[in-house]
């Protein structure tokens, strides 16, 4: 977490820096560790990339000052650029899907910002062409797309990757994040292969999801409960590059959740169910350099939890699974 001993002049210095926390559940010779993105002002990973693609749009000219960004988002990307845009002399619109987050929803209005809300049928799909309707009405506006922006990896590889470089010494073994947009992913994934080949990479997407197509696997479509990773139009997902990644694993939503309970219950983690996908296929990729089926350069794992458990509790998260894939 930040650490500074200073007064800072605006909440966008409080960005990054977050704690890395070893997940108990790993095997003994083989740690896995977490970022806790929770961490951030906004209190998610979305953080990073709200203020770095802002603040890029306005330094390469994309955007004018007093200008308008609209972002297709399921919410917490809205929050991190709705947070930035209050320091940065931007306006925010954001276009979400109905079935996501009340709480964030609610969160992108309190910073300022208007949300349009299509139909959960069209997904992010409906929502992205939504955006760019609305630009089309506007002066000095823009649609940065997080899902296709190269400012989403650059902002990884130049602070998360860096940051568990540093806190690790260098030792990571492997690395397992979940893909939604995939800026996560390949900003980190860029960073550490550059400096050691061999680390492996592993994708992370809900059952249901079809990002394993763009290594050329048929899996079915499907619908799933789990927020922020996965997708059922891997096209939409430009910044991916399957080059970059070892493997892709699916986690059911029931896993998710089971895991994302198990984490508050004995760890004091609270997260939701992406980072619960996350920890059940990191825990997993550790056991497999444990038992000697997977090769990596170090004996340790990282893997990041996006957001926290809070923005989900209208949604019954932490009922019976049941009760939560009901909502």
């Amino acid at each position: 977490m930040t650490t500074h001993r200073e007064p800072l002049d605006s909440v966008l210095a409080t960005i990054g820096e977050t704690p890395l926390v070893e997940v108990q559940a790993a095997p003994d010779d083989v740690p896995v560790y977490a970022k806790l993105e929770s961490f951030n002002p906004g209190a998610s990973v979305k953080d990073r990339i709200g203020a770095y693609i802002l603040r890029g749009l306005l330094e390469r000219g994309d955007l004018e000052p007093g200008g308008t960004a609209v972002e297709p988002t399921a919410g917490n990307t809205g929050i991190g650029m709705a947070l930035a845009a209050t320091q940065l002399d931007v306006e925010v619109v954001f276009v979400v899907p109905e079935r996501f987050s009340v709480e964030k929803q609610q969160l992108m209005r309190a910073l300022g910002a208007e949300v349009v809300n299509t139909p959960t049928d069209e997904g992010m799909e409906g929502a992205i062409a939504r955006a760019h309707e609305i630009v089309a009405d506007r002066g000095n506006a823009v649609v940065p797309q997080q899902f296709s922006n190269r400012l989403n990896v650059e902002a990884h590889a130049a602070t998360t990757g860096p940051e568990v470089d540093e806190a690790l010494g260098g030792e990571v073994g492997a690395l397992v994040v979940g893909c939604g947009t995939a800026g996560t992913l390949m900003g980190m994934a860029e960073y550490f292969l550059e400096r050691e080949p061999a680390v492996h990479v592993t994708a992370v997407e809900p059952e249901g999801s079809v990002l394993q197509r763009t290594l050329g696997r048929e899996v079915e479509d499907g619908e799933y409960a789990i927020e922020g990773i996965g997708t059922h139009d891997p096209s939409t997902n430009e910044l991916f590059d399957p080059a970059f990644v070892d493997e892709i694993v699916q986690v059911s939503d029931r896993e998710a959740h089971a895991e994302l309970v198990r984490l508050a219950r004995e760890e004091g983690h609270l997260v939701a169910s992406s980072a619960g996908a996350a920890s059940v296929a990191a825990l997993d990729v550790a056991e497999r350099i444990e038992a000697g089926t997977l090769e990596a350069p170090h004996d340790s794992v990282v893997t990041v939890f996006p957001d926290s458990s809070e923005r989900y509790l209208s949604k019954g998260i932490y009922g019976t699974f049941e009760e939560w894939t009901s909502e």
